[in-house]
């Protein structure tokens, strides 16, 4: 559900997925003591349950050592299941628990919850009977009965009276703890019940115990705690037990975001279906209507903003007029609430690989953004059908670790993902899309990787197992406002250009050649140019760049190459570039419009006069345009060299890079 989704994704494998999807009450305090008869207090212990889920058996991860998992608490580290929350019995084989807390397993990866007594005896859930996500409780029964004691309901208990909170608190076993049941307030929603305001302390683990009166009768569910105060809150008994039988009830509204709005879509997510049914055949009829459901919802919110969609929204001309610029790290490309498109996202870290590789990081909303460089040792061939090595490189930035204790053990390795699958996006690119579980959090890494010639554009989450499909059709839509260049060295691009099926349809369209010592050549729809040994040194560590930018044909958008840049290599600057201007619109500000007049009338530094900046001597000029008193796009063209030079010389470098320059009628 949208809820899991929205929480923030970290680096950090520490942050358990499960917790936060279970375990909603959050804060600690002290056990106060309780003044229930004995014989009521040995009743309710025997009527209440930990909510528990199996633990990985077998774990796909390699670690940098051996696990300490000697520094666990002895409970922990030898406890096969995870306390999720707390469920009661109600009689005649039904029991009550929160809806999220048994909703934590749903696509679970390690196996379905259960119930667990306090002398540690587990019984499997049976059937699903009655169920509701906004009221979020769910009544069950058991395969095998763990004995006769239930609670009694009370569906009328009395304002500012003494209430028990009962509850696994912490996963450490029920405790029972006293307040006062302060008063009623409406759901949030539309008031369509009351929840009940409690004082008696909640802890997380207490989430779908029972809320007692003072004699030890059930008057609600306990679910979540106020965020503001130290007040809980729980669904009164009545509500459970006046819901509709045999039947699951879907009706919240729930708010769909995507990373690149600012908009969001609010959307009543509403259904039905019938129970009693398994907990293996309600959790997968669940999952199925929620991923239709947020399908659905994402489609309405592009659909309700595609008029204002980059890049046909009038806020994304700044982008398509900007003079371009090469950016080998991934962005993306995000709508602000004035109404503009920009690039968000930029590289805020870089751990060195071996062999001049490296992973440089950022991020944008819940995704991680990376560049991966591949080491010049490792074979093209395996590093792009390899996953599992390409993940292995992306672990050794050690952001990824298991916490164990007060120890931070790094993950080096996760295995072979458990799927693998391509996707094209809408400006014809080609990602391969990889998922690797984490079952020991019950968690998965969703990973979006768009081969460059260097290496790997890179987006990727982490989230839980029940949201993959939600990450995934996010992530299907982001990459339409993913921005990267590509970028390498020639002897990079030969090998990339080599394997057709790592390679945009822009590039396909064109045509990069070079021979070393003789040429460089490249040939487009719009343009073609070539030039000699002579002008610059053509050798396998020239470094190409090229740029994209978006194009407007008959309205039909394409993306195709805009800017082009071959450096001597990596340490000197000497380079040649070729880029596309677009004249403004009349929206953007006047430094567009004073920049396209100078390429209008060839002023500095386009005038074809060689010029000093710094070290280094620039001669750049216009490429005349077809004959067009108002022209929609102008090339310019540029080289510059380390030193000073005689502007002769100059000139004749730049008649080079022109002689054979061709531009193509658009």
């Amino acid at each position: 559900m949208r809820s899991a989704k929205a929480a923030r994704c970290g680096f950090l494998y520490g942050l358990s997925w499960v917790l936060l999807l279970a375990l909603t009450l959050g804060g600690t305090a002290p056990v106060r003591a309780a003044s229930l008869d004995p014989g009521l207090i040995a009743n309710i212990d025997a009527a209440t349950f930990e909510v528990v889920i199996p633990r990985a058996v077998d774990d796909p991860l390699s670690y940098e050592k051996p696990l300490p998992l000697q520094l666990l608490p002895y409970q922990e580290r030898t406890d096969k299941y995870f306390s999720v929350g707390t469920a009661f019995a109600l009689g005649n084989n039904r029991y009550v628990t929160a809806g999220h807390v048994l909703m934590a397993a749903v696509g679970d990866l390690t196996g379905p919850p259960a119930l667990r007594d306090a002398a540690g005896h587990v019984y499997a859930i049976d059937k699903i009977e009655k169920f509701s996500l906004q009221q979020d409780f769910v009544l069950f029964s058991l395969k095998e009965q763990p004995g006769h004691s239930a609670l009694v309901a009370n569906t009328k208990p009395a304002l500012n009276t003494v209430v028990y909170a009962v509850g696994n608190a912490l996963g450490t076993g029920v405790v029972i703890r006293d307040g006062l049941y302060t008063s009623d307030t409406p759901e949030e929603e539309n008031g369509r019940w009351k929840w009940m305001r409690f004082s008696a302390a909640a802890s997380p683990g207490n989430s779908g115990g029972p809320l007692l009166d003072q004699d030890g009768k059930v008057i609600g569910v306990v679910l979540m705690k106020s965020a503001n105060e130290n007040l809980n809150y729980a669904l009164p008994i009545g509500e459970v037990l006046n819901a509709p039988d045999h039947t699951a009830v879907i009706d919240k509204q729930l708010t769909y975001q995507l990373d690149v709005l600012d908009e969001d879509q609010n959307g009543n997510f509403k259904a039905q279906f019938p129970l009693p049914a398994s907990y293996a055949d309600f959790s997968t009829t669940f999952q199925k209507l929620q991923n239709d459901f947020n399908e659905q919802q994402l489609k309405a919110l592009l659909q309700q903003q595609s008029a204002d969609l980059f890049p046909r929204g009038t806020g994304s001309n700044r982008i398509l007029h900007e003079d371009p610029q090469l950016s080998f790290f991934p962005s993306l490309i995000v709508h602000n609430r004035s109404g503009d498109w920009g690039y968000a996202g930029r590289e805020l870290n870089r751990v060195p690989l071996s062999g001049n590789g490296y992973i440089a990081s950022g991020y944008v909303g819940h995704n991680f953004l990376m560049h991966l460089r591949r080491p010049d040792g490792m074979q093209a061939d395996a590093f792009y059908n390899d996953p599992k090595q390409m993940m292995e490189l992306v672990l050794k930035t050690g952001y990824w670790y298991r916490p164990i204790g007060p120890e931070k053990i790094k993950i080096t390795s996760m295995g072979k993902p458990v799927t693998s699958s391509t996707y094209t996006d809408a400006w014809q690119r080609p990602w391969k899309v990889f998922v690797w579980s984490e079952p020991y959090i019950n968690a998965q890494v969703v990973l979006f990787a768009l081969p460059v010639p260097d290496g790997y554009a890179l987006m990727m989450r982490l989230n839980p197992a029940m949201v993959t499909h939600d990450s995934m059709i996010d992530m299907k839509a982001l990459t339409d406002f993913v921005n990267v260049d590509y970028g390498g060295s020639l002897a990079q691009w030969k090998t990339f250009l080599a394997d057709s099926s790592l390679l945009p349809q822009a590039l396909k369209d064109g045509r990069i050649d070079f021979d070393y010592g003789k040429r460089f050549s490249y040939a487009s729809s719009r343009i073609a140019f070539s030039y000699p040994d002579s002008l610059q040194t053509v050798a396998p560590d020239n470094m190409l760049g090229v740029g994209f930018g978006y194009f407007n044909q008959d309205g039909k958008v394409t993306l195709q190459t805009n800017y082009l840049q071959i450096r001597l290599n990596i340490t000197d600057p000497d380079r040649i570039s070729v880029r596309r201007h677009l004249a403004p619109t009349p929206d953007l500000d006047d430094n567009f419009k004073q920049a396209w007049g100078k390429l209008l009338h060839k002023q500095h530094p386009y005038d074809g006069v060689p010029y000093n900046d710094g070290d280094e001597m620039d001669i750049a000029s216009v490429m005349n345009p077809h004959a067009s008193a108002t022209p929609a796009e102008l090339y310019t063209v540029f080289y510059a060299t380390q030193g000073t030079h005689k502007p002769e010389d100059m000139k004749t470098k730049l008649d080079l890079l022109t002689h054979n320059f061709q531009l193509k009628s658009p």
